[in-house]
């Protein structure tokens, strides 16, 4: 395997070997703890243009499942492993990892000390990065990652432009797309809703047009104070004549229009092992994390919000519902793709907040 670097805006430099896309790309660097899940992870479209590392030394060793998607044209910017398997042992095995990520033109290097650069990333949050070639002029390299503008409309460049359905025989839920993992639709369907996914521009009026019983507001990647103020405004109407569940960034948008504050968090939490504090059955459950942002626990209004979960790691607050109105969110993702399957009773939940009209 030919060599390839990953550079950093601070500076630093790792250099690695080449798997995947021989492609020069750009993009925020993020580390996550999943053990299981690599496809998940890589197909989730909250990593729209970041560059993913992953502390499990070896990734690749089960291939590319074709039951395994989030979404069906991945869009993270390039996958940095400690090794990467050559062989799949996985009797559904399709492609393997390093024919996948060309297909898809995403680059990745393998034999980087993920430790290091993990340990890095603690410190810094967040940081700029490229994979690149060897070049002779590696300060033109660096001049080139600091002038690189990241776009914040990842919402718009992920969200489905077109509604489409995903037919059941149960509840009308309409699900508004911020960046969609398929792991929703998948618990939808085996509650045999009837689904109709609708872009994150979708109005009040487009969802009431439909009849829905329920509103499922999606994951989704980026900043949510970038999210257009028709996102909030929507969430706002919706919330009060419909039961609403709102997650991840949907969670983040909720909680804005709701009047909270959101603060950016100084180490993200990516992966399946987070401990979640159910206050209000006193349960402890396991979930998968995607999170950026926080929901600024002080800014809450405790008249019109009650705060139902809590990460166990760094008290961060990972669930809300109202207290007048049939809606509630949380930040992790319960959809158990990747990860523990607990978590998937807030659908139940939600399918009998809908049985009762929302009352």
């Amino acid at each position: 395997m030919a060599d390839r670097y990953l550079i950093l805006e601070d500076g630093s430099v790792f250099k690695g070997k080449a798997f995947g896309s021989r492609a020069t790309t750009f993009g925020e660097v993020v580390f996550t703890t999943v053990m299981t899940g690599y496809q998940q992870v890589i197909t989730n479209q909250i990593y729209h243009n970041q560059i993913i590392v992953f502390s499990e030394p070896t990734i690749g060793a089960v291939g590319i499942d074709r039951a395994s998607y989030e979404s069906v044209d991945p869009t993270c910017k390039g996958v940095i492993v400690r090794d990467v398997a050559a062989v799949s042992i996985n009797r559904r095995r399709r492609l393997s990892l390093d024919e996948y990520l060309k297909r898809q033109n995403i680059p990745g290097i393998s034999g980087i000390d993920t430790r290091a650069l993990i340990k890095k990333l603690r410190s810094t949050g967040t940081i700029k990065g490229s994979i690149i070639d060897p070049v002779k002029d590696l300060e033109h390299a660096f001049d080139q990652l600091r002038a690189i503008v990241l776009t914040n409309q990842q919402v718009n460049q992920v969200s489905t432009p077109k509604a489409f359905p995903n037919p059941g025989n149960g509840k009308n839920v309409v699900v508004v797309d911020l960046g969609l993992k398929y792991g929703i639709l998948r618990q939808l369907s085996q509650r045999d809703c009837n689904v109709t996914v609708l872009g994150y521009s979708a109005t009040a009026d487009s969802i009431f047009s439909l009849d829905p019983d329920g509103v499922i507001i999606s994951t989704g990647p980026g900043n949510p104070r970038d999210l257009p103020p028709e996102v909030i405004e929507m969430i706002q109407i919706v919330e009060r004549n419909i039961p609403l569940f709102a997650i991840g960034l949907g969670h983040e948008a909720f909680a804005i229009a709701n009047g909270c504050e959101i603060m950016e968090l100084s180490s993200e939490h990516h992966g399946s092992n987070h401990p979640i504090l159910s206050v209000i059955t006193d349960e402890i459950m396991y979930a998968s994390h995607g999170q950026g942002f926080t929901v600024d626990p002080n800014s809450v209004d405790r008249n019109d919000l009650i705060v139902t979960h809590y990460d166990l790691i760094d008290h961060s607050v990972q669930g809300l519902r109202h207290r007048d109105f049939p809606a509630f969110s949380v930040q992790f993702f319960p959809d158990s793709s990747p990860g523990p399957t607990e978590a998937t009773e807030l659908f139940d939940e939600f399918m009998e907040m809908m049985t009762r009209g929302g009352r």
